[in-house]
């Protein structure tokens, strides 16, 4: 036991890749021009090339890596509508104002709707559930912000979010950390690395053509309208051009890059338990977070033997054994029955957050983008890349509320989040101060 706390066979990679490994770029042959690129082969990529296949055009997806390499195969597969909506901050009325607050929410929880249904027409096969969500109060402080949080979900009309009483927090998860909590029905999970390869078997069934190993190296706009897209393959000519790189957002779009703080998100996946011991940490089998700054989000895995559990194991680029090792304690410290589990498979990936802690869809100088997911991409970014499609079609009935968010940034920012390591310390205090203690030492 002296390598506890990984298991014999431990690896470094997603667990999601064991079933659905990224495909291994192919030499694609590129076409000199295309009607639609796209860059990022992620969720919202392929989404948006999906929606313009169902209406006849055809777009080009390119992706530096294997198309879903990045974090849309690597997220922990947790996904709900409006509840998500600027969870990391509590003053979304007051910066935003109630009536666009509310077209806002409105428009999350039907996104969540749209997506199951999007995910029985196309026949996805991506282990989709709806099993409720729930939250964790951390604090007492907290609880009295998750209540505001239930109201500004209930407004929307759903009536699914639900506060649970620190009496009945054992009822959702075995453990005594957490003073009360949310339970939101409109929830649910999947196979991220499933889901994203569904995604690009239906949009190459709409006739798009998807190339990993392709990167992007600038862009200009023509005289006549359109753009060339210089590539690591040679230019393209494009009548559109869409950027959907989120936390992998690179040099060659200063503007987007200077919009997005890139952070890696951590996760663990534990040695298979079974379901009769899996049930009894998480006894009612759903998708779970909490409301620290250092915040967990951790689920059963599809086949209900194992738990997936991730968070900010750390602020700086951390290798994935080390951080192994810090979600494995704060798991444990959690919930202490599971001390003795081991861990199969430790990973990281890029989520994005916008300075507004806000999801955005729009054009800047011609260029669509859908980025900024904040942590809760697979629904958002479902929609937001039909959103961009539709807005590229001139069909929507009616444009995203999304897109009229303002994209800030800060001065002197140019992408590269130096404040990081000095943000976490701030959170790791302000968790503290809220009574929130975890062992401070690796197992060995």
């Amino acid at each position: 036991m002296t390598d506890f706390p990984f298991a014999p066979g431990f690896v470094e990679r997603p667990y999601w890749w064991e079933a659905a490994p990224p495909p291994a770029p192919a030499a694609t042959l590129l076409p000199d021009e295309a009607e639609v690129l796209i860059v990022g082969g992620g969720i919202a990529g392929l989404s948006t090339a999906i929606e313009l296949g169902r209406n006849g055009v055809r777009a080009l997806v390119i992706d530096r890596e294997a198309i879903g390499w990045g974090a849309s195969s690597r997220n922990g597969g947790a996904l709900s509508g409006a509840g998500s909506l600027g969870k990391t901050r509590s003053d979304l009325v007051e910066s935003f104002g109630k009536e666009y607050v509310a077209e806002l929410m409105e428009e999350g929880e039907q996104a969540f709707e749209d997506f199951e249904a999007f995910v029985e027409r196309e026949r996805l096969d991506c282990d989709y559930v709806r099993c409720g969500r729930f939250v964790g109060a951390h604090a007492p402080r907290a609880l009295e912000a998750l209540k505001r949080r239930i109201d500004l979900i209930n407004g929307a009309g759903t009536e699914e979010a639900f506060f649970v009483p620190r009496e009945r927090v054992a009822e959702e998860i075995a453990t005594d950390r957490f003073v009360g909590g949310m339970m939101l029905r409109r929830a649910g999970a999947l196979h991220p690395a499933k889901y994203v390869r569904a995604l690009a078997s239906a949009a190459m069934r709409y006739g798009a053509t998807l190339a990993g190993g392709v990167a992007m190296r600038g862009h200009r706009r023509e005289a006549g309208g359109g753009f060339v897209v210089e590539t690591s393959r040679g230019p393209i000519r494009a009548r559109r051009l869409m950027i959907a790189t989120n936390g992998y957002t690179g040099g060659a779009t200063p503007w987007h890059r200077r919009r997005l703080i890139p952070v890696a998100s951590y996760m663990i996946a534990t040695e298979a338990i079974g379901e009769e011991r899996v049930r009894r940490a998480l006894p009612q089998m759903r998708v779970y977070g909490d409301t620290k700054k250092v915040l967990y989000y951790f689920r059963p895995s599809p086949d209900g033997t194992r738990i997936l559990f991730g968070g900010r194991a750390s602020f700086v680029n951390a290798d994935t054994r080390r951080s192994g090792a810090t979600l494995h304690r704060f798991l444990t410290d959690l919930i202490p029955d599971l001390a003795d589990v081991r861990i199969t498979h430790s990973w990281k990936g890029n989520v994005a957050f916008a300075f507004d802690m806000m999801p955005h869809v729009g054009e800047h100088e011609g260029v669509h983008h859908a980025m900024a997911c904040n942590g809760s991409g697979v629904v958002t970014m479902t929609h937001l890349g039909t959103a961009t499609a539709q807005a590229m079609l001139g069909g929507a009935n009616r444009p995203s509320a999304f897109a009229r968010l303002p994209f800030p940034t800060r001065p002197l920012y140019t992408g590269h989040p130096w404040f990081l390591p000095v943000v976490g310390l701030s959170y790791q205090l302000r968790d503290r101060l809220d009574g929130w203690r975890v062992p401070r030492k690796d197992a060995s």
